[in-house]
């Protein structure tokens, strides 16, 4: 990985909660972001992490700043990705399905959403360098939790994975 990767990685990586999170509930289809399930339970992560950082005056602008953009781009995001099914949708109507402007608007959502995603980050990233050393070890910690909670899912699903993969291949070796 070069430097730069990893200084972005790293970057995103020290506000994974609100930035990373924020950005995954930015991706999310409308079907995900009802009143309860992954949604709620994020807003509530980000409503107690909000809460235990006591933000001054300039710091709660900041954050309500970085929601906000936040908020905006999953609206954007998903009315892009609601354009894109229409156009598939009228294209798949095509005799002859005309694969390049297909991709050609597959393409132009995802550059779309990369902004979007960008600002979020530099959104978050300019709340998260407002903060002092205390309210970054607040979220530090808050982050790995996060992190922890993520590779055991991770793990999890590999050793699923691993033992559906095992189960599926046993009957056709012993034929």
């Amino acid at each position: 990985m070069s430097t730069k990767k990893m200084s972005r990685v790293l970057a995103v990586a020290a506000t994974a909660l609100a930035i990373g999170a924020g950005a995954a509930y930015a991706a999310q289809p409308a079907t995900q972001g009802g009143p309860g399930g992954w949604h709620g339970h994020f807003m509530k992560q980000l409503t107690q992490l909000h809460d235990q950082l006591k933000l001054n005056a300039d710091q709660e602008k900041q954050w309500q700043a970085a929601l906000d953009t936040m908020k905006q781009g999953h609206e954007a995001m998903r009315a892009n990705h609601e354009q894109m099914k229409n156009q598939f949708k009228a294209a798949q109507q095509q005799p002859i399905l005309d694969l390049n402007a297909m991709a050609a608007a597959h393409q132009q959502v995802e550059q779309k959403d990369a902004q979007l995603r960008q600002q979020t980050t530099d959104a978050w990233l300019k709340f998260y360098n407002g903060l002092n050393d205390q309210q970054k070890t607040t979220v530090s910690t808050a982050l790995k939790q996060r992190f922890a909670k993520m590779e055991s899912r991770h793990e999890k699903m590999r050793e699923h994975w691993e033992h559906h993969k095992g189960a599926a291949s046993a009957p056709a070796a012993n034929q």
